[in-house]
């Protein structure tokens, strides 16, 4: 008969360890990414809040813009605590926001005439910040994808106690003594 452990818990004498979260490589990534997903959320949050007044579908699409700047800021929260489910979820919204990006930054170009109501600041600026948060979910897309693959994940158990000392890395004058049976 075999006897199994719950999800989550350990056997005694041992500890949970998540080898691919101390690797640099996931670190700099990981950092790296809370960057983009930061920076995504301050600029939707900017440009909804100084085009508001002036964008097309009124205050429903305001909404909307304020949901995605918060969605973001929950992303960051999220990957911040090494949560790996969310970043297929954040390259899709990006990819969305990025095309909503492209569609649009050309409509806060072409205001910079007579007759156009201004916004909080003036539209072109506006329009430059649309482009550069579309450039921004490129690059989040391909980061947050290349994080996906870094197996954040992968759980192993080693005894307590052994630290770095257990493990793929270890060397085999290093290896922990076996325990008791």
């Amino acid at each position: 008969m075999i006897v199994g452990v719950a999800v989550g818990e350990v056997r005694p004498g041992y500890e949970l360890w998540r080898p691919n979260r101390e690797k640099a490589e996931s670190i700099t990534t990981k950092f790296v990414l809370v960057f983009l997903l930061a920076a995504t959320s301050a600029l939707a949050f900017l440009v909804t809040i100084t085009g508001f007044s002036l964008m097309i579908g009124g205050g429903g699409m305001g909404i909307v813009c304020l949901i995605y700047a918060a969605l973001y800021a929950f992303f960051t929260f999220l990957v911040l605590r090494w949560n790996r489910g969310i970043l297929p979820v954040a390259a899709a919204l990006s990819m969305i926001l990025a095309i909503f990006c492209a569609t649009g930054a050309d409509s806060w170009f072409a205001r910079d005439k007579t007759g156009f109501d201004e916004g909080l600041i003036p539209s072109p600026l506006i329009g430059l910040l649309v482009v550069i948060l579309a450039i921004l979910q490129l690059i989040l897309i391909a980061v947050a994808l290349y994080a996906f693959n870094q197996n954040w994940h992968v759980e192993e158990e080693r005894p307590i106690g052994y630290g770095e000392d257990y493990g793929a890395g270890a060397s085999p004058d290093d290896a922990a003594p076996p325990l008791p049976a």
